[in-house]
């Protein structure tokens, strides 16, 4: 259960309460958008770049989202409810609406990041290449496949997390039909090659993640340039480090690829103290 809930509208309500209709198209059908914010000292970090990536996602799906000024004030809302003790992941979701039509639903939870997400700071991650089964431009030439949308449609996102974990692995690293390296399930790659931090070229139809962003905006403090492109897994092996960054894992490490030990750079502990996230001892 939910430690904080907040409904737009409602403000903070009972995390036991159901607060949608049965013919609500978040769960119906997936047809809605979410994003995933962390929340240090009571505060959500990176907000307004997670409500500018929400409306592009919601203008992909043609869903009218409530206004930002709206979402702001339901966000402080869940925030004031959830303290300033514990580091935190706060949801925004936003479906389409009732089937018979409506307004759209939209909605905040707020839970404490789970000691998983963030031992991976300090453990990294061993990854499973996976298929995503398109080649790397057919979303962008596609829009009707909403790549750079985070969406509900998680179905296959989890199924990929599930798979990869029961052989072993920490999580998936998709990979498209041409051989190229795209994103994890629910997370962005970077890596550094010399003094250069790269990531993948969004017209592939990733997600832009937000901490990849923040990273790249202020890599400058590091000494360090920047740039896009597109890179193959054995590539991979031969770059100087690699990392997974996401809002609630924060800027993990990548410890090998398909069971290929990748190089680990000292550089990680700047990455992270630059984003701003804790690692445990």
């Amino acid at each position: 259960m939910a430690q904080v809930v907040a409904v737009l509208g409602k403000g903070v309500v009972d995390p036991s309460q159901p607060i949608l209709l049965a013919d609500d198209l978040g769960p119906v059908r997936g047809d809605g958008l979410f994003e995933t914010i962390n929340v240090r000292q009571g505060v959500a970090w990176q907000l307004e770049p997670h409500l500018e990536r929400m409306a592009r996602s919601a203008a992909k799906m043609d869903i009218e989202l409530p206004s930002l000024a709206s979402i702001r004030e339901l966000c402080e809302q869940a925030l004031t409810a959830f303290g300033t003790e514990s580091e935190g992941a706060l949801r925004l979701i936003c479906t389409r609406g009732l089937e018979t039509g409506s307004a759209p639903t939209l909605w905040a939870t707020l839970n404490p990041v789970p000691d998983s997400q963030r031992n991976a700071r300090r453990d990294g991650l061993k990854l499973l290449e996976l298929s995503l089964g398109y080649p790397a431009d057919a979303r962008a030439r596609s829009p009707w496949l909403l790549g750079g949308a985070k969406t509900t449609s998680y179905a296959v996102t989890m199924s990929a997390i599930r798979y990869a974990q029961s052989k072993g692995y920490d999580d998936a690293l998709w990979t498209s039909e041409d051989g190229y390296l795209l994103e994890g399930p629910t997370s962005t790659l970077v890596w550094l090659n010399g003094e250069t931090l790269y990531t993948v070229p969004s017209d592939t139809g990733i997600l832009i993640g937000t901490t990849a962003a923040f990273l790249f905006e202020n890599a400058h403090e590091l000494g360090l340039k920047v740039g896009e492109e597109r890179i193959r897994p054995a590539d991979l092996t031969a770059v100087d480090g690699a990392w997974m960054t996401s809002s609630v894992r924060g800027v993990a490490p990548v410890r090998s690829l398909d069971n290929v030990e990748l190089n680990q750079s000292p550089r990680t502990a700047e990455l992270q103290k630059l984003a701003g996230f804790p690692t445990p001892e």
